[in-house]
């Protein structure tokens, strides 16, 4: 079920209703969003809810255990061995749906270059939607429960949290620290933050209907398919294009999510920040996919001994983590190079800073032309990582690439004003100054649910008949 569709609105009204009727009884409350969540989960494919009830009652089982054994004199062991049964468990499920085909064809490929064996049979395993933010999310509940930052909650509010519609398919990564405390009393709808959750409705389906899927069709598809069919210059377009398409669509799916949450009652954490206005490659990982960013740092980066064991293990543990992180993405080599890139690339960024600060050299970017080229430098950087996050295969990736050089010569007509401005549009509005969207959530807050209703039909009459017939699936519904 697509957000930006009538089935979801028609959903959505409905859940909307039964939420805040159903909110003064807690537990009928959490059972009936359950029981949604699993219809919208199931819509694709209802396989698919055994998975979620499946992840709820292996992880609630093994948090309990590891509680019971941290309470224990001595039960330190038998918690650190419930965890990584935990750990083990989770990485397996997603390794079987994500990987296993993914390291079967690479391991032909392997044999068959030495001679050996006929080739490994495929099980071509139906993906579900979202698994890979289904795991970390569990993850995080297991984990935090060894760390003694998080108590087990009731098995029916660790269902809530696995199977929340809003992030289920996309996130943002949600902790179970951040979400289980928000089910233990009832929501306040007159707490609802409206005109906030108006914005990000609204600006997540204009970024994703209007920008996203006109830079795809129109395009982003055409030169990573058939690369050698487009100019130096077409090609160019194309790649930053793409760049604009991913924040664009991504962003949209988050914003949604958020703005879903809030009114329903919920908080969800923040997942984008203007990425492309980073100075630094550390900066860009600030602001985009925050929530992946900081699980990254907090459960891989930082246990594997972060910047606390010299310098040469430091730029050692950024590669590895980005490397995994690239590979958490995709089970393919270019996820991996994308990865890679990153990963080296805050590798080198963290050496030249401390290089400088060994030198008693002040921080780049004094003044306002040295801070333009440092924004520039990191989405040409970004964006060229971002070939090979898109491109179907490493070779593929410097297809695109080589067309930068070897079109040269013509303009070719791909190119029109409408994508320019698409693009412009789609970096321009991450230098939209805070304050200013906080007066469009206030605004929107104090004309009522009447002006409100009024402005949300405009909007969306005016999304549909501007935008493409019918709704493209988001970009990270396959990871």
């Amino acid at each position: 079920m697509l957000f930006p569709t009538i089935t979801f609105a028609v959903f959505f009204l409905l859940v909307y209703a039964a939420n805040w009727l159903l909110m003064p009884r807690l537990r009928l409350w959490k059972w009936m969003i359950i029981g949604v969540s699993y219809v919208f989960y199931g819509w694709w494919d209802w396989r698919f809810v055994l998975l979620l009830v499946a992840a709820t009652f292996v992880n609630q089982a093994l948090g309990v255990q590891i509680a019971r054994a941290r309470r224990r004199r001595g039960g330190e062991r038998a918690a650190k061995r419930w965890l990584a049964l935990s750990v083990i468990a989770n990485l397996a499920a997603l390794g079987y749906f994500k990987y296993v085909d993914f390291f079967a064809v690479n391991l032909d490929h392997l044999l068959s270059s030495f001679g050996l064996g006929a080739p490994l049979p495929l099980l071509r395993i139906l993906l579900p939607v979202g698994i890979s933010f289904l795991v970390f999310r569990v993850l995080t509940y297991t984990i935090d429960i060894y760390r003694g930052e998080l108590a087990p909650s009731s098995t029916l509010d660790f269902g809530v949290y696995v199977a929340f519609f809003p992030y289920l398919l996309a996130g943002p990564i949600t902790r179970a620290r951040e979400f289980l405390p928000q089910l233990r009393s009832p929501r306040d709808p007159c707490n609802v933050d409206a005109g906030r959750a108006f914005v990000l409705i609204l600006g997540g389906l204009a970024k994703k209907m209007l920008i996203a899927d006109y830079l795809s069709t129109h395009i982003v598809n055409g030169v990573f398919a058939s690369p050698q069919s487009f100019s130096s210059w077409e090609t160019l377009w194309g790649i930053v294009a793409y760049s604009v398409q991913i924040y664009c669509d991504f962003s949209a799916y988050s914003d949604i999510a958020i703005g879903i949450s809030l009114l329903l009652g919920f908080e969800l954490p923040e997942n984008f920040n203007a990425p492309y206005t980073a100075r630094t490659i550390q900066d860009f990982w600030r602001r985009w996919h925050i929530t992946l960013s900081s699980w990254l740092r907090d459960y891989l980066y930082i246990p594997l001994g972060g910047n606390r064991k010299g310098r040469g293990r430091t730029y050692v543990n950024l590669i590895v983590t980005f490397l995994l992180a690239g590979l958490w993405h995709g089970a393919g080599w270019t996820f991996v190079f994308w990865g890679g890139m990153h990963g080296v690339g805050l590798a080198l960024e963290r050496a030249r800073a401390d290089a400088r600060q060994a030198r008693g050299l002040p921080e780049p970017g004094a003044t306002a032309g040295a801070r333009v080229l440092q924004r520039l430098a990191v989405f040409a950087f970004v964006s060229v990582a971002w070939v090979f996050f898109r491109a179907d295969s490493i070779g593929g990736a410097f297809a695109v690439l080589w067309r930068l050089v070897a079109g040269l010569g013509s303009i070719g007509s791909a190119v029109t004003w409408p994508i320019v401005g698409l693009v412009v549009l789609g970096i321009g509005i991450q230098y939209v100054p805070r304050r200013l969207i906080e007066r469009l959530e206030g605004g929107l807050a104090s004309i009522g649910w009447v002006g409100q209703g009024a402005v949300l039909a405009l909007a969306l009459f005016l999304i549909n008949t501007l935008g493409p017939q019918g709704a493209a699936e988001f970009l990270y519904f396959k990871f």
